[in-house]
């Protein structure tokens, strides 16, 4: 299936992939359009972010993917920054990858996969801890 988002990702248009192919759509394929596309359908809804949205659409209740929802949360809503100590860290390396990639979108997803699957793991160790 492909998936469409804005171009130019950061955090969470870069975790949202890791998940849909890891947890919805191995086969996903992303295409990254400008800003002035509309009909998103998995977006930033009731304060969530996407990743946290897809969670509830697909009903994935995995706690660890919980813990990392927050960390991802926190990376990418620039109001909620201190709902888990750990997304500073994910924001500055995210910001990082944006820097030395710019725009090239599917890089970014691709250099950044085995973060999110040490990410996740870390979270699976921790069980769910500390929510």
């Amino acid at each position: 299936m492909k998936w469409v988002t804005r171009k130019n990702a950061h955090v969470d248009r870069i975790a949202c992939p890791w998940l849909i192919r890891r947890f919805v759509d191995r086969e996903a394929e992303f295409l990254f359009v400008g800003t002035d596309d509309k009909g998103v359908e998995l977006g930033h809804v009731g304060g969530r972010c996407s990743f946290e949205s897809i969670l509830l659409k697909y009903h994935l209740t995995d706690p660890a993917l919980d813990r990392l929802a927050r960390i991802v949360h926190g990376a990418d809503i620039a109001e909620d920054f201190g709902i888990a100590p750990e997304a500073a860290g994910l924001k500055a390396i995210a910001h990082g990858f944006a820097l030395v990639h710019g725009e090239n979108d599917n890089e970014k997803i691709r250099l950044e996969t085995p973060l999110y699957d040490a990410l996740y793991a870390w979270c699976q160790q921790l069980g769910g801890q500390g929510r």
